[in-house]
């Protein structure tokens, strides 16, 4: 039977927060590297995720076809799969819906308005469902199940390392409006579609000591993560395969940036990588 796989994506967390906080649980799984997002936010790098394609290296010298075909090849051996290449994948190059016509149960379960199942996201899933609540990635746990006869592809995209949710520390500073994406939006609409303006729209930007408190505050939800995936490595059975990233990464004052998505840092594509099989 192929390999059951679990699949968790940290949402916002950029390599430097992962490299500093304590990981002994991820650490069981293999050593993070960094790698490189397809994309400067949630929406369109979770679409190369659901596609199959993992974060990249951004290798030299090779045509980026060629690491396309590399990257779909590799499923393989991930899940010990038979015969997978890009020609699997295509027309609909949907890792789920590949996986599912392997034989798995496919689940996603998403933090992220922007990933809600009524997007084009939620396809070939045979469950998908938005979390009540951005900190929720100890409840995404409790209702996984693995069976002794059917292999499963659990995929969870978790907002506790994402602004502004991180835990819901009162502490952190706030931009009035913020929620995850979308600012200014209830007013717009209600409005009848009037733009809001730029005074509007302004908000006094973070101070430094307010961005070292964020970037702090990222590295401990890492580490909260890290605590939860120690009860989810105990419901695995032996052999599953992890792989845990990020969709993107995010700025914390580098350049006086903030945030992530109109954003051209590195620090927004600087993401961790580590797979490995539970023992």
């Amino acid at each position: 039977m192929p390999r059951n796989f679990v699949y968790i994506i940290m949402d916002s967390c950029r390599f430097d927060s992962y490299a500093r906080a304590r990981t002994s649980n991820m650490d069981k799984i293999a050593e993070g590297e960094q790698r490189y997002s397809y994309a400067s936010w949630t929406a369109p790098s979770h679409h190369s995720i659901f596609m199959g394609q993992v974060a990249h290296k951004s290798p030299t010298r090779i045509l980026a076809s060629e690491v396309y075909k590399k990257e779909f090849a590799k499923w393989v051996d991930r899940l010990d799969v038979p015969d997978l290449s890009f020609k699997s994948f295509v027309p609909e190059l949907s890792l789920a819906k590949v996986l599912a016509g392997h034989g798995y149960n496919t689940t996603a379960r998403v933090s992220m308005p922007v990933l809600n199942p009524f997007t084009g996201m939620n396809r070939y899933w045979d469950s998908y469902e938005l979390m009540a609540d951005h900190n929720d990635f100890a409840g995404m746990v409790d209702k996984i199940e693995f069976s002794m006869f059917q292999p499963s592809f659990h995929f969870m995209n978790l907002g506790e390392t994402h602004y502004p949710y991180m835990l819901k520390d009162d502490s952190l500073p706030i931009i009035s409006g913020v929620h995850g994406v979308v600012k200014g939006m209830d007013a717009a609409i209600a409005r009848s579609g009037e733009s809001v303006t730029d005074d509007e729209e302004e908000d006094q930007f973070f101070s430094k000591e307010d961005m070292v408190s964020l970037h702090e505050q990222q590295v401990r939800t890492v580490e909260y993560v890290d605590e939860v995936l120690g009860a989810l490595m105990e419901k695995a059975p032996k052999d599953t395969h992890f792989i845990i990233a990020a969709d993107h990464g995010e700025c914390f004052g580098e350049g006086d940036y903030f945030g992530h998505g109109p954003v051209m840092h590195e620090k927004v594509f600087e993401v961790p990588f580590l797979e490995g099989r539970k023992a």
